[in-house]
């Protein structure tokens, strides 16, 4: 997310304005993800079990527990780092600013929130809750986040809580982290910084930990990658992500999910800042999941998110820049990713 803290509407935005002309230097990175990656027209047939996990990190994280709201027939399991209740924003960015972030008098209205997806549920615009409670879910909030305070992402934890049996949600609120993706991967940015990748040396796997809880097993992962790196045309393959998805996105396929094996899908949603035009490749091949996915039989979408005038970091919509429907299964941005997936199968 990243956005200022306590900025009122005006200067948050001409914030993101001269944010988008900065970002565009970093571009450049795109290029060398891409001529690494397999072309689109190569990607193999898949064989892919019905149920699919999910994880993100800051909007990332918002955007994966609002998919799971949304389609949660499907989806087993998800992980959120780094961020606060599904709905938090409420549509309304001034809310986002003030109750989903910094603001040490952030209080997200998780009653409020509730009455808003039960609305939702009962026209048939999110799954139903009998859907949600039978998933397995993972929440990570570090201690030291200065972007997304401990206090939110309790109430992220609370509201999980409210739906789920303790035995399915492992809540991780211990860690000295500051906001990023904390991996026990070396030469990443330091564990108590936020900087760009958003990927940091930590000493501890999160992508293991979550992985092993949302699919109820230890996992094992690969010394040696041996899957490949495949680019994804969105616009081609999901027609509504056209203006909200990048052109671009990416999928990591095991040798043996590429060779028919039944495999499952695991979607990971960057965060703001961490699209392939602003970090390359940091995303798609450094959070540790890929190393998991060659020795489990996981297929692992990473979709992109469009950068523009109006979201210049890169950020998933939890706030309804896309439109006022964000949250609901009619939401540019939920359809144009339910395309992408249903496109792999």
């Amino acid at each position: 997310m990243h956005l200022a803290s306590e900025l009122p509407f005006n200067k948050c935005f001409n914030l993101l304005f001269i944010s988008s002309i900065l970002l565009n230097s970093v571009a450049f990175s795109a290029e060398a993800l891409n001529d690494s990656a397999s072309a689109a027209e190569s990607l193999p047939s898949l064989n892919l079990a019905s149920e699919i996990t999910l994880s993100g990190l800051s909007s990332g994280a918002y955007m994966a527990g609002q998919y799971h709201q949304a389609f949660a027939e499907e989806v087993s399991g998800v992980a959120m780092l780094a961020a606060g209740p599904v709905y938090c924003a409420q549509n309304n960015l001034q809310q986002a600013i003030g109750h989903c972030m910094a603001n040490p008098q952030s209080a997200p209205d998780l009653a409020a929130i509730e009455q808003t997806l039960t609305m939702l549920r009962e026209q048939g615009l999110l799954a139903p809750l009998t859907a949600v409670v039978k998933s397995r879910v993972w929440i990570l909030n570090g201690s030291a986040d200065q972007t997304v305070l401990p206090q939110v992402g309790m109430a992220l934890a609370n509201q999980y809580a409210n739906w789920l049996t303790p035995a399915q949600l492992n809540i991780v609120s211990d860690q000295p982290f500051a906001h990023h993706f904390p991996t026990d991967q070396p030469d990443l940015t330091p564990c108590d910084k936020s900087e760009s990748p958003f990927l940091a040396t930590c000493g501890y796997d999160a992508a293991g930990k979550f992985l092993s809880h949302l699919l109820n097993k230890t996992l094992t992962r690969a010394a040696v990658p041996s899957g490949q790196l495949y680019q994804l045309n969105q616009h081609q393959l999901a027609p509504a992500s056209q203006g909200q998805l990048a052109e671009f996105g990416y999928a990591y396929i095991p040798a043996a999910c590429q060779q028919g094996s039944l495999c499952q899908l695991h979607v990971s949603f960057h965060g703001c800042r961490q699209d392939a035009s602003q970090i390359g490749a940091a995303y798609v091949t450094k959070t540790g999941l890929n190393a998991y996915a060659d020795a489990n039989q996981l297929v692992m979408l990473y979709p992109q998110v469009e950068k523009s005038t109006l979201n210049p970091f890169g950020c998933w919509d939890w706030w309804g820049y896309s439109g006022a429907n964000y949250l609901s299964k009619e939401g540019a941005q939920l359809t144009a990713v339910k395309q992408l997936i249903d496109a792999l199968r």
